[in-house]
């Protein structure tokens, strides 16, 4: 196959071809409503089972199921942790502004008091 010919005809063609990937349709409707970026994501139709027995047992789950269940259980796990690492941090934050606040009374304390007539006109102003 000649590349070089098919580029010229397809460059001097009236027909233009698109390289850039399509929005699914419907997709910024489904986002303003709050709903999945498409229909395959979430919702009775990917989450529920396709089939069941006719004496009412519920089928087996699909391969599809069973991963989805993972990646939701991994997800949520990880929110998890990132939750209790969040929650750490603002601990040591807090404990970091008390000691700092503590110090600071400390470093006060130290300083030295008025005495004699200093003392005397402190008290007179207050």
């Amino acid at each position: 196959v000649n590349y070089e010919r098919l580029s010229a005809v397809f460059r001097f063609s009236s027909r233009q071809l698109s390289t850039t990937c399509g929005v699914q349709a419907g997709q910024k409707w489904r986002l303003e409503h709050g709903l999945a970026r498409s229909g395959t994501e979430y919702g009775p139709l990917t989450d529920l089972p396709d089939w069941s027995f006719a004496d009412g047992r519920p089928a087996p789950p699909l391969k599809g199921h069973l991963r989805r269940k993972q990646e939701r259980e991994t997800l949520a796990r990880r929110i998890v942790m990132l939750n209790s690492e969040v929650d750490q941090g603002i601990e040591m934050w807090r404990e970091k502004q008390e000691g700092a606040k503590r110090m600071e009374e400390h470093k006060k304390s130290l300083l030295l008091k008025p005495k004699g007539q200093r003392l005397l006109k402190k008290k007179s102003q207050c």
